[in-house]
């Protein structure tokens, strides 16, 4: 997530965050949501789309072939049905493993208007099933206004996050949660109103992972210069709640490498830093990489860091220390929480179609890209091992982390690891090369659906 969301058009949208990142929730309030809710803001701290759903430039009335993308824009574009080859999801639906009786949350502020409608037109164009999507609309939710730049953005994250999550869990249940963050003169945002809504919905027992295109740096909460961290400690408390009930916490990465952006949002930080909640111990990060494919969805070539329009976030964070499940990786983070844990498709040179109608001057097909993007597809994974586990998995850093270390040996675990040497540096700032076994560019890698779901089940 880079800070501020860059939400990029190039002639089919790529989202970096947004448009992979930006995600609005659903439709008929859940009974119950506290709507009066006053908003809570962290003072000078800015939270935006994770990569706010870049977009790659201008709009496409219809899909064009991954050929066809690369002749015009000179990117690869992907549908659903090739990310789906790609990650080897399609002997699990064969198995009936879709995410059914499973509920994905996503977070994100204002939300989309349309998105019900967008969700049913891309369902039913690549083949699928739609489905319902619950919006909570969490505090003073603005209505929405298509002149707002900051409406169109989240728009557009939660339209990517909507639809990558149902593009791997088509029969999972999807929850959109829609904050009234609050952007005034100083700077002030809702991120302790993000954390109340999600807090609310673990305590109803609602959701079994939530997914987070958001973030901000962690050097702009108040106290950081002087070592107090404690304006990001506080803000801690959902994830615990979702720990001990075994809720699933997923946060992407960043689109900035191994920087992200200054308060401001207007420019990325000349040195390594990190972002929350991607940093939080208690959230898997999710990274982002670049897929290779053909036409049918087969790799060309491995997959390599996402590097383009952004980078995939990871680093380390200097708040936390590093976590006990990442003790065998201790050679590679030190004494520091590293991230990201695992990562998936987020570059814009391989962007995912997204189709949204919010904005009336912009009604078609989009490529969007980010880790905005990677967290959703991340969410569905999380929400398929659920189903095959009978169970929420809950945190599952350790399994991650275990399966990882008996990859090399064991691909029946499922995760593959990305090596090619690939990096994250982005903005002029070096990052972290993409290397054997746990880097931080790419985490543990990436993965093989049809051997890690039954086996992040087991684990878990």
């Amino acid at each position: 997530m880079r800070g501020v969301r860059a939400r990029r058009r190039i002639a089919v949208a790529v989202a970096w965050g947004t448009t992979l990142a930006n995600v609005a929730l659903i439709s008929p309030v859940l009974s119950g949501s506290a709507a009066a809710v006053p908003v809570h803001s962290v003072q000078g701290v800015k939270a935006v789309p994770a990569v706010a759903g870049q977009q790659s430039g201008t709009m496409a009335r219809s899909l064009l072939t991954t050929e066809q993308c690369q002749a015009k824009w000179q990117i690869s574009c992907y549908t659903p049905t090739q990310i789906r080859q790609a990650y080897n999801l399609n002997p699990l639906y064969r198995a009936g493993v879709t995410g059914k009786g499973r509920t994905i949350v996503i977070v994100d502020s204002f939300g989309s208007p349309t998105i019900q409608h967008d969700l049913d037109v891309y369902s039913a164009r690549f083949g699928m099933k739609s489905t319902h999507v619950d919006v909570v609309k969490w505090g003073t939710v603005p209505p929405f206004d298509p002149a707002n730049p900051a409406h169109i953005d989240w728009a557009g994250e939660s339209t990517l996050d909507v639809e990558m999550a149902h593009a791997v869990a088509p029969d999972a249940h999807i929850v959109l949660v829609e904050t009234g963050i609050n952007q005034n003169g100083d700077g002030a945002t809702g991120l302790r109103e993000m954390m109340d809504a999600e807090k609310s919905l673990i305590d109803r027992g609602v959701g079994d992972v939530i997914s987070q295109s958001f973030g901000a740096t962690e050097n702009t909460f108040p106290g950081y210069r002087s070592g107090d961290f404690s304006s990001i400690q506080n803000l801690r408390y959902a994830f615990k709640d979702a720990a001990r009930h075994d809720v699933t916490v997923l946060a992407a990465s960043g689109d900035g490498g191994a920087t992200n952006t200054t308060a401001n949002g207007n420019a990325n930080y000349p040195y390594r830093v990190n972002a929350w909640p991607s940093s939080d111990p208690l959230a898997v990060s999710v990274g982002g990489t670049q897929l290779h494919l053909d036409a049918k969805g087969d790799r060309i070539a491995p997959d390599s860091v996402y590097n383009d329009d952004g980078a995939s976030g990871g680093g380390l964070s200097p708040v936390f220390a590093r976590p006990s499940y990442q003790n065998g990786v201790e050679q590679v983070v030190g004494e520091r929480r590293g991230t990201p844990d695992v990562s998936m498709s987020a570059a814009k040179n391989g962007g995912a179609w997204v189709y949204s109608s919010y904005d009336p001057k912009r009604v078609g097909w989009d490529v969007y890209v980010g880790t905005s993007a990677a967290s959703p597809l991340f969410a569905g994974i999380v929400a398929l091992a659920d189903q095959v586990a009978g169970h929420r998995l809950g945190d599952i850093h350790q399994a991650l982390y275990s399966l990882s270390a008996r990859s090399s040996r064991n691909p029946s675990t499922g995760i593959v690891d990305v090596k090619d040497g690939t990096n994250n540096s982005y903005a002029g700032v070096t990052g972290h090369t993409a290397v054997k076994g746990y880097d931080m560019a790419t985490g543990v890698g990436t993965i093989d659906a049809a051997r890690f779901v039954p086996a992040l089940a087991k684990e878990g």
